[in-house]
């Protein structure tokens, strides 16, 4: 059987897909990166490698995520791409012709406006905790109660309270004062829910045209509540594809699938075992221009693998061509 990886490595978590020839996920993690990108993802490569072992041809790998490059280095991946690219395939192979998607994770949030599936306009929001799934997480703590119930519960609200969403610390202050005003608990999440899409698009969607079809995707997807309230916000429907949380690692694996046709069909793969090897990552500040770029180098076993992060390329090309010559 032949395979297409995906991975996506960001600050608060790591997904690794395996689609088969036709794009159908066979496989799919989630894993919490823990600031330790290198060790989630030879966790996940692991747990690939326990359950297929040989019964898979791996032909294509791709990276994307805040982690990519190093992620691509030591998968040997066939396509690195951005975040942007990688939900933007992924959305318009689920749902051909969408126009908006709305992506809220972890610890940032973005939009991305497609036009006859070009992505013409984007934006995203990595500042203020306010618009992510972090906030959630913590009023949810604060409340005592699971995250997986927010969104039910927050559905039972009769009348939703208006909480000041524009900054986490103030929403949270707000929530306070409404428990203490004896507001019920569904019409309290039902607020919260609200706050958060506003936070949204009076930031990460001010001045986008927002068309539909529109998605919407990334781990906070799970919440029917923030679903609901998309809804009544933009008067319009809002579409939750199956695989919401892994949508960046189905867009890497289909960019490497292209990648490795483009190029006569040969994976630079290196295979599961590169889940064995030790990895060491370090940076450092380039001083010969006022550029001041933080080179970031990877090596494994006394060899440098590569260097990323010069605008101007002069250490990224040099390890580019001591591996060529070789």
């Amino acid at each position: 059987m032949y395979g297409f990886l995906g991975i996506d490595v960001g600050s608060v978590s790591t997904n690794i897909v395996l689609l088969d020839h036709e794009g159908k996920v066979l496989k799919k993690l989630y894993l919490r990166t823990q600031g330790q990108p290198i060790a989630a993802l030879q966790r996940g490569l692991a747990l690939f490698r326990d359950e297929f072992g040989d019964a898979v041809e791996i032909c294509a790998v791709g990276t994307t995520g805040s982690g990519r490059h190093l992620a691509g280095v030591i998968v040997g991946a066939d396509s690195v791409k951005n975040e942007i690219t990688a939900h933007a395939v992924a959305a318009s192979i689920e749902v051909p012709g969408v126009q908006t998607i709305l992506e809220i994770g972890g610890q940032d949030s973005k939009i991305i406006i497609l036009r006859d599936g070009i992505v013409t306009d984007f934006a995203m929001n990595t500042v203020c905790a306010a618009g992510t799934g972090s906030f959630l997480d913590q009023q949810a703590a604060r409340l005592n109660i699971p995250i997986q119930d927010f969104g039910a519960i927050a559905l039972r609200a009769k009348n939703p309270v208006r909480i000041a969403g524009r900054c986490s610390v103030f929403a949270e202050s707000d929530m306070i004062h409404k428990q203490q005003m004896g507001h019920s608990l569904p019409d309290i999440l039902a607020g919260l829910c609200e706050a958060l899409v506003r936070n949204y698009l009076n930031n990460v969607g001010k001045g986008k045209e927002i068309n539909s079809p529109i998605i919407f995707q990334g781990g906070v997807a799970a919440n029917i509540g923030i679903k609901k309230a998309f809804e009544k916000a933009l008067q319009q429907e809002i579409l939750i594809p199956e695989h919401f949380d892994v949508m960046g690692a189905i867009g890497a694996a289909h960019l490497a699938k292209e990648a490795v046709a483009a190029k006569g069909g040969n994976t630079n793969f290196r295979g599961f075992s590169a889940v064995l090897d030790e990895y060491q990552a370090s940076s450092f500040e380039c001083k010969d221009c006022p550029n001041l770029c933080e080179v970031i180098e990877i090596g494994a076993r006394s060899n440098l693998l590569a260097r990323w992060g010069d605008k101007c390329g002069k250490w990224s090309n040099s390890v580019a061509a001591q591996q060529n010559a070789v």
